[in-house]
């Protein structure tokens, strides 16, 4: 052990909102084991934190499941009472709880926002702080993404146009195939790739909200999510805040499968709160439309 990786602290913090108990398990199992491995290898301290910011009332079958996941790989604390606040908002939340002055200051305390529909690799973790142990100009990281079947799920983006968002979010598959290599350039795909078979990390423009690692000080420095988002595209924002001040990494031998699901899957209530975060964001970073 060197002593950059026996300064390293994590702490994690998850979002739930009446989850699936048993996608929630899979996550803190995988996040657990993933801990236990990188503590052994000497790439974290054994005093990571977890905290589970419950945006609905948390059933007692919920609860148990999640402190029994935690038991003996990370501290809990369980944030709830606050009423549904949003995604980003939650994050902050936890965020301001596990802050303090001293573990703000050192580029070595990490932060993960993580979705409770991930798992990761039992290595993911380890892997993870041996690259931003090396590469001190990265200050958020993002893994290789797949599905449930194990085939790659493109979350790394360019900056996107409403054509883009439109045609991959809501146009059926049979005519969301007509503007295939439109949404290859978008999703960067080719980049993706090209990592993911040598090896090599690249740096893209936007990151996926699922699985964000950061240094907490540069993330204290960018006050979090803009809470202004009550779903959807505070990632983006995130990343493109994140990117005027430090390096994005993609980092292919990092590893999740992700469960996740699009907005027009999910009824109108989540395409009526997709519409209204892309205006903000419009409104913010500047409107492309096509």
């Amino acid at each position: 052990m060197n002593a950059t990786s026996a300064l390293a602290r994590l702490t994690v913090s998850i979002v739930v909102y009446r989850p699936d108990p048993r996608l929630l398990e899979r996550t803190l199992h995988s996040l657990r084991e993933a801990t236990q491995q990188a503590v052994a290898a000497g790439a974290l301290m054994s005093d990571a934190e977890l905290f589970v910011v419950a945006n609905s009332a948390l059933d007692p079958s919920v609860r148990a499941l999640i402190g029994r996941q935690a038991a003996g790989a990370m501290a809990l604390s369980c944030i709830e009472g606050q009423g549904n606040v949003g995604y980003g908002a939650g994050h902050n939340l936890a965020f301001a709880a596990s802050g303090n002055t001293g573990a703000d200051q050192r580029p070595n305390d990490y932060f993960l926002i993580l979705n409770p529909d991930v798992e990761l690799d039992p290595q993911a973790l380890t892997r993870a702080v041996r690259y931003l142990e090396r590469q001190p100009a990265v200050a958020l990281l993002a893994p290789r993404t797949l599905d449930e079947t194990g085939a790659s799920q493109y979350l790394c983006r360019r900056m996107p146009t409403v054509a883009d968002l439109v045609i991959r979010g809501f146009l059926p598959r049979r005519l969301r195939a007509l503007f295939d290599a439109r949404l290859a350039d978008y999703e960067m795909r080719d980049a993706t790739r090209e990592a993911d078979r040598h090896g090599r990390p690249f740096s893209p423009a936007i990151v996926s909200g699922c699985f964000m690692l950061f240094r907490r000080p540069v993330l204290r420095r960018l006050g979090g999510f803009d809470d202004r988002y009550f779903l959807y595209f505070e990632d983006y924002d995130l990343s493109l805040r994140t990117a005027r001040e430090a390096a994005i990494a993609y980092v292919p031998t990092v590893r999740i499968v992700h469960h996740g699901g699009g907005a027009a899957r999910k009824g109108f209530r989540h395409i009526r709160m997709f519409g209204a975060s892309a205006v903000r964001f419009f409104n913010r970073f500047g409107w492309r439309w096509c």
